[in-house]
């Protein structure tokens, strides 16, 4: 009984895995990125130059151009500068619902000289919104994480020797047993990590694919919610009494009294200039663990101070650290760089399921005259989704080095360079030579790594070189990556190489080997 277990759960490690597998490599793949979602943003940013103000001196810029931009709007959102971007943001909704934004040089009130770009934010839009309309991409994302969760618990309950197979990795023995070793070793070696971010990122859309409880308590009404556990304070309308709004600097100053070893995020106002006024001034996400801090909400016509949100509840704590766990917001440089680590190793624990499902099913099928439909199609998605992912990614990144800097939509354009690319990706694998489509791909990606930091050098004034005498850490480590990354991919082109190059993962039909066909299960 306890055999049989084992291997329906095998079964359902499996197809579970297949079915899910290639959106759960863009997923991670992305997500690992977005963990420097800012740096990545300042590196295709090149152009940007941002005087570094005090907490106090931003505030005033922002009160200052929104007095005189938005003095009539339903809503500002100030997001203050902070170590890891420089830049102040801001937000505003009409009266009837229009949005407008502005990035600013806190120092002059300028317009921050920038080229149009998503940067990082479209890895982290990606990661859970995989490009589509809201709210089918989230949907879609959540169906996959909740795959992950399943495949996770069955490939723990599939392995006997859990602990045995961390330490066990022979990479001369015949392909399956390779790639079955590489799977199971870095399945073993960030599973605590691989868990936590997965359950964490269900819960993160849980009121979108769970709102059955919500729905029954709350109804249509989904804001109360919000108000009770303590996140957001009341969105009053206007009363139509105007009253003049104090100076924000002040009441972030009293704000920051009730967290004086933090800095301040974010300070939203609603209703400016009337009678209903409120100003909440929210703690920065970076201070703690959970995923929403500490905040003060004043009455924005007196000044006088109305609550301090700073004790949420049980569920609404449990909830908003799980969240921070995920965004990993809170870490400092070498969390960042551990997060980003474990996210390497479950991307390439995924691309190894993948190929070992290609390879287990090319050893039953030799005996073939030609391989069926199905495993070839998850040949060339396995080629499309590992080796062209990072290709999509690398014309993303020289996009924003050749494109022009005024071109119209411009960072929309970068991101159908990315598409274009990746699908690109795909028509190869279909049609090319099924032994070399491995090789071509990696090699391009490769190359592609590899020159980023000469493109950058050759189309700005920043080369990788400069970035290491001045100090300049982001930038230096960004094209640092970038070279450890194309050395990563030869690696692997090397080890695939026609002559070493693994029988199952090319297409074309062969006999497989004696030793392989021994230990075939």
């Amino acid at each position: 009984m306890k055999d049989g277990f084992r291997q329906r759960m095998a079964w359902l490690h499996t197809w579970a895995g297949l079915v899910a597998g290639w959106l759960l490599f863009a997923m991670f793949v992305t997500g690992t990125l977005a963990v420097f979602r800012p740096e990545i943003n300042q590196w295709m940013r090149p152009d940007q130059a941002v005087t570094r103000v005090s907490e106090g001196e931003a505030i005033d810029a922002a009160d200052r151009y929104l007095r005189q931009h938005a003095a009539d709007a339903a809503r500002w959102f100030i997001r203050l500068p902070n170590p890891r971007d420089g830049v102040l943001e801001m937000y505003w909704a009409t009266r009837d619902g229009e949005w407008h934004d502005a990035l600013l040089d806190p120092g002059t009130l300028r317009p921050s000289v920038q080229r149009a770009t998503l940067g990082g934010e479209f890895f982290y839009r990606f990661h859970f919104e995989l490009q589509m309309p809201y709210p089918w991409g989230r949907w879609l994302a959540s169906f996959a994480a909740m795959v992950m969760l399943v495949v996770l618990v069955s490939g723990i309950v599939t392995h006997r020797r859990f602990f045995k197979d961390f330490f066990t990795f022979r990479p001369r023995k015949a392909a399956q047993r390779a790639w079955l070793d590489a799977h199971n070793a870095l399945g073993v070696l960030a599973l605590p990590f691989h868990l936590v971010i997965t359950l964490s990122g269900v819960i993160t859309l849980m009121a979108l694919t769970m709102p059955a409880a919500l729905d029954a308590r709350y109804g249509a009404d989904s804001d109360a919610f919000y108000r009770e556990r303590g996140g957001e304070p009341p969105v009053l309308p206007r009363s139509g009494v105007d009253r003049p709004l104090p100076s924000l600097r002040p009441l972030a100053e009293a704000a920051r009294r009730h967290w004086p070893d933090s800095a301040i995020g974010t300070i939203v106002v609603g209703a400016p200039g009337d009678a209903n006024a409120r100003v909440t001034v929210l703690q920065a996400d970076n201070a703690q663990l959970r995923i929403r801090g500490a905040a003060v909400v004043f009455d924005g016509a007196t000044g006088r101070l109305l609550d301090v949100m700073n004790a949420p509840r049980a569920a609404a704590l449990t909830h908003d650290v799980l969240y921070g766990l995920h965004t990993a917001r809170f870490a400092g440089g070498g969390l960042r760089w551990l997060y980003f680590l474990c996210g390497v190793l479950g991307s390439l624990m995924i691309a190894s399921g993948l190929v070992l499902w290609a390879i287990k099913r090319r050893q039953r099928e030799t005996k073939a005259s030609r391989p069926t439909f199905g495993t070839r199609l998850v040949e060339v998605l396995n080629v499309a989704a590992v080796a062209g992912l990072p290709l999509a990614i690398a014309a993303f990144f020289w996009s924003n080095r050749l494109l022009p800097v005024g071109l119209a939509d411009r960072a929309q354009v970068e991101v159908w360079c990315f598409f274009g690319a990746w699908a690109l990706s795909g028509v190869h694998a279909a049609c090319a030579r099924p032994r070399t489509v491995w090789l071509v791909q990696l090699r391009l990606g490769a190359a592609a790594f590899a020159l980023l930091p000469l493109l950058s050098a050759l189309t700005t004034r920043q080369n990788l070189f400069q970035a290491i005498m001045r100090g300049q850490g982001v930038e230096a480590g960004f094209e640092l990556a970038a070279l450890a990354f194309a050395a990563m991919l030869a690696w692997s082109a090397h080890k695939l190489r026609p002559a070493r190059a693994p029988t199952a993962i090319a297409t074309r039909i062969e006999p497989a080997p004696r030793t392989l066909r021994e230990e075939a299960p």
